[in-house]
């Protein structure tokens, strides 16, 4: 299943079933079949979004501060970051807020 983000000031953005869930539920909305986060509800979930993506960069240097192992260190070298998934649905909403429109999914 994909999770499928429209905007009028965006280009749609497709998301795999486990990403776009996790980033439904970030931004406070409940995960589904489709939802929408109107534009006064952006600036909330941009804010929510980029804490998240803070949050797992400081859990993240505190792993690496401890000092685990090499290869859990190139495992997670490897992954991709919430930052990388987040971004380009940050981008949208930025644009969307900008433009005063919605944003919608569907699966």
């Amino acid at each position: 299943m994909l999770y499928k983000f429209k905007s009028r000031a965006a280009a749609d953005l497709i998301m795999l079933e486990p990403q776009g869930r996790q980033v439904v539920t970030i931004m406070g909305k409940t995960p589904g079949a489709s939802g929408i986060v109107t534009a006064a509800q952006i600036p909330a979930a941009i804010a929510a979004l980029e804490s998240a993506v803070a949050s797992e960069e400081a859990q993240q240097a505190s792993a690496d501060a401890v000092g685990e192992d090499e290869a859990s260190a190139e495992d997670r070298a490897e992954a991709v970051r919430l930052r990388q998934r987040v971004a380009p649905l940050i981008d949208m909403l930025k644009r969307s807020a900008a433009a005063d429109v919605d944003v919608v999914w569907g699966v």
